[in-house]
């Protein structure tokens, strides 16, 4: 199965991961948006740190403009493969096809990290076109 439109760029599973443990992290000690609505108000208020993206929303366009925007605002932003891991990852039994952490918390070190690797696969893919 192909990957929907608004994938910019192929996120390993280890940061893929990572973002998830950042996410469980961030719910404890930080503070965390969920759901697209929440997601793209936080974007859209600057407030965000890491946005995350489910691969597998149905349909696409649910999603979609979050990609665009967080380029515009310069915040970083990471896919993760289902909206079911999204949703366990800060806790709740839904799944959620975005969230955002707006307080790191402990999380921080970890955030840096994730956004120094999507970085470095955005320049890459960049390289490549």
């Amino acid at each position: 199965m192909s990957k929907p439109f608004y994938i910019k760029y192929q996120t390993p599973d280890a940061v893929a991961d990572a973002a998830c443990e950042a996410l469980q992290i961030a719910t404890k000690t930080g503070q965390v948006r969920k759901g697209t609505n929440e997601t793209t108000k936080a974007i859209e208020r600057g407030i965000a740190k890491l946005v995350v993206i489910a691969e597998d929303v149905e349909p696409p366009e649910v999603v979609a403009h979050l990609p665009i925007l967080c380029e515009e605002r310069k915040i970083p932003f990471a896919f993760v493969p289902t909206k079911n891991k999204v949703g366990a990852a800060v806790g709740i039994d839904v799944p959620a096809a975005s969230v955002c952490i707006v307080e790191a918390g402990e999380a921080q070190t970890l955030i840096k990290e994730i956004v120094g690797r999507i970085e470095e696969l955005r320049r890459g893919k960049q390289k490549n076109e």
